[in-house]
């Protein structure tokens, strides 16, 4: 369904008792963001802490319980604007509830503007490290990640591989106990040396490379790469190329994914299929039928033996 205008989307995301409605109780006292614009509030799970409409700076919200995932569907949300009059939506979404049902639910015409999560410092560690879907699917696509109750004993560092993890361009925010906030300014350098004779990638940084490789193909084009991979041989691929590659966890085992290049020989005996290699090669961007259009493409140097890692699957952290 579409609406007639475009409707701005505020997102708030994260796990009970992670400070979301405080956060959105505070913007909405704000005359800076809230200047008396009509606004629906959509609430999707009840905590501690309840909203205080008389507050708001203005009487133009009105808030509407979402009670189940299923009552997220674009004739309910189109319904409930019309009913507010609204013309922008925020939204304090369910943090047991995958994005996915609501970005499949939204009308043509509503574009999310921000999308922010929230976090208790004290037990995020342990919910990414028990419901890393769930942790993983609020990560990705949020703007700025904000850590409450962040003690100074805490390593930031745990934190920024969480969110790095799932996310590059999302900063990240620090809010002590006394209110302070302080911005993460970790630098994410290349745990390999872009400008070595032969870029070396270690067993445990191959996701690393690949996702680095695959947003930015054209800075590798004309370097000599090393790294371990398993090869595969498929119908379709040329007589004198194979696939290699390894197996990439994302988030958790559901989202496992063999991520591979093709690989042309240059006189090279072909490994034996599903074995594993150790390749240096010589990497260009061009087209390759393949892929059907222009990518990643080496070109053996060398194809060694090897024993497959220790860790076959290869992650993020």
């Amino acid at each position: 369904m579409a609406e007639t205008r475009q409707i701005p989307v505020y997102l708030f995301t994260g796990f009970l008792e992670a400070g979301k409605t405080k956060f959105i109780q505070e913007t909405l006292e704000d005359r800076r963001f809230n200047g008396g614009e009509p606004t629906l509030l959509l609430v999707c799970e009840e905590g501690v802490e309840e909203y205080e409409p008389e507050e708001f700076s203005g009487h133009n919200v009105r808030l509407q319980p979402v009670e189940n995932e299923s009552d997220l569907t674009a004739e309910n949300l189109i319904a409930w604007r019309k009913a507010a009059g609204a013309e922008r939506v925020l939204v304090e979404y369910n943090g047991m509830w995958m994005l996915d049902s609501l970005y499949g639910a939204l009308p043509e015409g509503w574009l999310v503007a921000q999308e922010f999560m929230f976090a208790d410092a004290g037990t995020f560690l342990n919910y990414n490290a028990n419901m890393r879907q769930l942790c993983y699917d609020k990560l990705k696509s949020a703007e700025l990640v904000v850590f409450n109750r962040f003690r100074p004993d805490m390593d930031k560092l745990e934190f920024h591989k969480v969110v790095r993890g799932a996310s590059r361009r999302a900063d990240i925010a620090y809010e002590m106990a006394d209110g302070k906030v302080v911005y993460d300014d970790i630098e994410d350098p290349l745990p390999f040396d872009l400008d070595a004779p032969i870029v070396e990638i270690a067993e445990g940084d191959y996701a690393l490379w690949y996702r680095d490789m695959s947003e930015e193909p054209k800075k590798y084009s004309g370097k000599t790469v090393r790294f371990k991979g398993r090869c595969i041989r498929r119908k379709g691929v040329p007589a004198n190329s194979f696939i290699i590659g390894r197996h990439i966890m994302t988030c958790c085992e559901a989202d496992i994914a063999f991520s591979a290049l093709i690989c042309n020989l240059d006189g090279q005996d072909m490994p034996d299929n599903d074995s594993w290699v150790v390749l240096t090669a010589r990497m260009d961007y061009k087209f390759h039928r393949s892929y059907g259009r222009k990518g990643p493409v080496l070109t053996a140097v060398s194809i060694e033996p090897a024993s497959p890692p220790d860790q076959q699957v290869a992650t993020f952290y």
